[in-house]
């Protein structure tokens, strides 16, 4: 044993209620059975057991949940039931807790009203948000029921009774059949169109689910949601719920209540009137001593007492501001003019006009110099030509010729003669001299005496 756990019974009843409670499909199960050990305790809480031909299973309905059933069940009833299953951990017994039940033999319109309840839900046809007000006064009541029901009758009996000037509109309908939901969509949209009743009611006396049936048509439904003026439904008793009633922006238990919420009571307004008519005298009343009051302040102010040297204060006053007013101008124009007239300098100094006058001056000053600058320098390399000239010339081989002297070249005039070493005995010479050419040959060669 050791290591192992040891679970307390009410550990382990506990375990197996959780892990019913997390199984959807227990969650949400309908089943079928007959009613029996039916006990229907003081706290409003229903004990019973549901069986079948082959089992049976313990079942609780809660106050919460019984107080709408359309049927008191009973002893052999035969009902469909919907809930969920848990455990009661006290007795480690698992039972059955019914939230909706209905006899059996209507199932298929009770599933037909859940689930057109729950779609339209989805659709927040039954949203608290989207409900209307009802006029607190208004001027004609639309009804629409059948003409011959005793509804009809309790509607208007109670409308008269309670506020008799209200002028009663009534469309009469089918209520029970298959063409009553199409007369009751039908009257719901025509009175929306003539626009004549502030509040429609519509609605009809008790009966069993098919004779109600016509308030749980989707287009009855969707008419209600549709229509413009308010719409209170007065279907059946307390305890019949219809589709209707939860679109319509209020529900009434009978016709007779929504006669009451339709409109309110000819006494009640009297006092209603009486207490306001008292409250509007009483306000007046209060108003009038507070403008007394304040009138009388007014008279004693020193204003109105002396107002002779107030006005003075204020002239005073008034001159100082005026004498501001104008220096301020005055300093105003002052800056302004000075403004215009250091923009006038500066447009001035840009004019283009002005600164083509100063670049011409500029060019031609600038020309002047050049012309200058390229005199001196022409002058200057007159004068090194000059020299340079005399300085050839002094030494130009001509002018040496001229004092007696020659050049020799050889016979191909292309080598000077400057050496004996140069030329050969028999060799042909040119000698030019200052005035011409002559042409020679070596006979004989003789050198100077370096030594001599």
């Amino acid at each position: 044993m050791a290591g192992e756990r040891i679970l307390s019974i009410k550990d382990l009843n506990r375990y197996i209620r959780m892990k019913l409670e997390s199984d959807d499909l227990m969650q949400d199960v309908w089943i079928r059975g007959e009613i029996s050990n039916f006990t229907h305790h003081s706290s409003g809480h229903m004990y019973f057991t549901l069986k079948d031909a082959d089992s049976r299973i313990k079942s609780i309905m809660f106050a919460s949940h019984n107080q709408r059933l359309a049927f008191r069940p009973k002893e052999g009833t035969k009902v469909i039931a919907r809930g969920n299953v848990s455990v009661y951990e006290r007795d480690g017994q698992y039972q059955f807790y019914a939230t909706h039940m209905q006899p059996d033999g209507i199932g298929s319109l009770y599933l037909a009203y859940e689930q057109l309840k729950k779609k339209l839900d989805e659709e927040e046809l039954f949203a608290a948000h989207r409900k209307r007000p009802l006029p607190r006064f208004p001027r004609a009541i639309g009804v629409i029921t059948s003409p011959t029901g005793a509804a009809v009758r309790d509607i208007i009996i109670t409308l008269q009774r309670r506020y008799p000037s209200v002028p009663i509109l009534l469309y009469p309908v089918l209520v029970q059949g298959t063409q009553a939901a199409p007369s009751i969509v039908k009257a719901i949209e025509g009175m929306n169109r003539l626009q004549e009743a502030d509040v429609l009611i519509v609605g009809r006396g008790g009966g069993s689910l098919e004779e109600l049936w016509a308030f749980n048509e989707e287009i009855v439904a969707r008419a209600i949601y549709g229509s413009a003026i308010p719409i209170i439904s007065a279907v059946g008793h307390e305890t019949d719920f219809t589709i209707a009633d939860f679109v319509a922006d209020l529900r009434a238990a009978t016709p007779t209540a929504a006669a009451e919420l339709a409109v309110p009571h000819h006494q009640e307004l009297r006092q209603h009137f009486r207490r306001q008519e008292q409250r509007l005298e009483h306000a007046l009343a209060m108003r009038m001593q507070q403008e007394r009051e304040r009138l009388e302040r007014l008279r004693r102010s020193p204003y109105f007492v002396h107002p002779r040297k107030y006005l003075l204060q204020h002239a005073e006053r008034l001159d100082r501001l005026t004498e501001q007013l104008h220096y301020r101008i005055q300093g105003l124009l002052r800056k302004s003019e000075e403004r215009s007239s250091k923009l006038q300098h500066r447009l001035v100094r840009r004019n283009p006009h002005e600164q083509v006058l100063f670049a011409r001056k500029r060019v031609q000053s600038e020309t002047h110099q050049l012309v200058q600058s390229m005199q001196a320098m022409l002058k200057e390399q007159k004068l090194k030509l000059m020299t340079g000239m005399k300085q050839l010339d002094a030494l130009s081989p001509l002018k040496v010729m001229q004092r007696g002297y020659s050049l020799v070249y050889d016979e191909q005039e292309k080598r000077l003669i400057k050496s004996l070493a140069d030329v050969q005995p028999g060799d042909m010479v040119h000698v030019k001299v200052n005035d011409g050419q002559l042409e020679c040959q070596v006979w004989s060669m003789k050198g100077e005496d370096k030594d001599g």
